[in-house]
């Protein structure tokens, strides 16, 4: 069997302008390795049938701005050089012409090019996706291998290149963020109460992780830095997550209120805010809306239980008595007091555990090591007292008391992509534009914004002459 693949360029009228032959098959006997077209035969095959269709348009294109559009005469032709354009099928080179402008009316310069003026920028927005979108999911070498295995590019795609575009695309999100405020609630009561009836509560939480720091001279001590991952989480709908590097961002609460504010959040609607208790945190989601509710996180404070019940179990193997007392008072009136909002009865058993612990007689290793847990514990929960609710009537209720839906946000947008099980070592700004487009793939919004992009740019022009080629398959 022979088969002849035939690319077929007809006008606007139908009549043929363009037919010439881009392939030729042979096929013998039918096996699976003959099935269909080979992987190196659809990319051979891609690359001349767009490239012919790329002459065909651009050609098209020239025609038609040659003649000036004030008077209709044709301008002069200046000269005319090639430039490069990067597309998911290979590297075009473009025969781009220069005209002189019409005297008919004056301008500021005295020739232009209409094809450079139309291909602003040189890459094609679905090639800057695809290769965003991959480095966004896996390492920069991977994705790399990855379209160059599946596409026509012939080693003309490399690691640094695709870090770059991350990195220009990631800037590019940032700065389409507005200015940063203190306060995002505003307005008043009256005209909270004329919105549209809101929607059931957002369940907003917050955590932190830490990746490696790439050696810095500037920062030789520090040997990881710190990323806040978030996630949001409505009654209907899908969740979102953010994440950014905190010593880096300086919008960390206008980028929590935009992903609100794309989840449909009204300043009449609940939001409940879970976090860790930590200061940075906390800041971050104050005044973001006049309805809201900040929450100590549970699993958080049972953490912190359970570190301090490991250590009074090896109390209880030198003093049985005392240990058991111990391990009673912890788990059966702190634990209590606080599963039920009550912080005043906790902290005092807290401080009684404290004399209890300093009390001790007994040649417990890690004794001091208990007391300062202690110690801390009492001064975590003295400082988020004013966050500690009745978690036990929040959980009968059907309410979220803890941020266990964030821990896995953070595996998700960090571990797996930036620590876990990959030597890997970032810059704060490298991770932090990294981030900002690996979150907008996680929420399903990347392909809409790159879409966005380039039909606020000038590649959105070749559109219009898209429709007027098509291929003919004759075997």
């Amino acid at each position: 069997m022979n088969i002849k693949i035939t690319l077929v360029i007809e006008s606007d009228e139908g009549a043929i302008e363009f037919e010439q032959e881009v392939a030729q098959l042979k096929r013998d006997h039918l096996s699976s390795a003959t099935l269909g077209l080979t992987l190196g035969e659809s990319k051979r095959m891609l690359q001349t049938i767009q490239q012919e269709i790329v002459e065909a348009q651009v050609d098209d294109y020239i025609e038609q701005q040659t003649p000036c559009p004030d008077c209709g005469q044709p301008r002069k032709h200046k000269g005319r050089h090639q430039i490069v354009y990067r597309s998911v099928f290979g590297q075009l080179q473009l025969d781009s012409p220069r005209l002189f402008h019409c005297s008919c009316k004056s301008h500021a310069k005295k020739s232009f090019s209409p094809l450079t003026q139309l291909l602003g920028e040189r890459t094609s927005p679905e090639y800057l996706y695809l290769q965003t979108k991959f480095a966004a999911l896996m390492s920069y070498g991977l994705s790399v291998d990855l379209l160059t295995e599946v596409l026509p590019l012939d080693g003309q795609i490399n690691i640094s290149s695709v870090r770059n575009h991350v990195h220009e695309l990631g800037q590019r999100l940032d700065d389409q963020l507005g200015e940063e405020q203190l306060m995002f609630a505003d307005g008043c009561p009256r005209d909270w109460e004329q919105l549209p009836r809101p929607d059931l509560p957002l369940v907003v939480g917050i955590d932190g992780g830490y990746i490696k720091r790439y050696p810095d001279k500037d920062n030789e001590s520090s040997k990881s830095f710190e990323v806040i991952v978030g996630k949001s989480i409505p009654d209907t709908g899908a969740s979102k997550c953010l994440g950014f590097v905190q010593t880096y961002d300086v919008k960390p609460k206008r980028r929590l209120f935009e992903m609100l504010q794309s989840q449909g959040m009204q300043m009449n609607q609940q939001v409940t805010f879970l976090s860790d208790g930590g200061d940075s945190v906390r800041s971050l989601q104050m005044y973001m809306n006049p309805q809201a509710e900040h929450l100590l996180d549970w699993f958080h404070i049972t953490m912190r239980i359970t570190v301090l019940g490991q250590y009074l179990k090896g109390v209880k193997h030198y003093d049985p008595e005392k240990g058991e007392q111990m391990i009673d008072r912890l788990d059966n009136h702190i634990k209590w007091h606080l599963w039920h909002g009550n912080v005043f009865r906790a902290m005092e058993h807290i401080d009684s555990l404290e004399m209890d612990t300093e009390g001790l007689e007994i040649e417990y290793p890690k004794l001091d090591k208990m007391a300062k847990a202690i110690s801390e514990f009492r001064v975590y929960i003295e400082n988020n007292q004013d966050f500690i609710q009745n978690y036990g009537e929040r959980y009968r209720c059907g309410e979220r008391i803890s941020t266990g839906f964030v821990e896995s946000a953070v595996n998700q947008v960090i571990a797996k992509r930036m620590e876990k099980k990959q030597q890997m070592r970032w810059t704060p700004k490298g991770a932090h534009l990294l981030l900002q487009v690996r979150t907008k793939v996680l929420n399903g919004e990347w392909k809409n914004k790159i879409r966005e992009w380039g039909l606020r740019g000038n590649g959105c022009c070749w559109r219009m002459y898209y429709e007027r080629f098509f291929c003919i398959i004759k075997t």
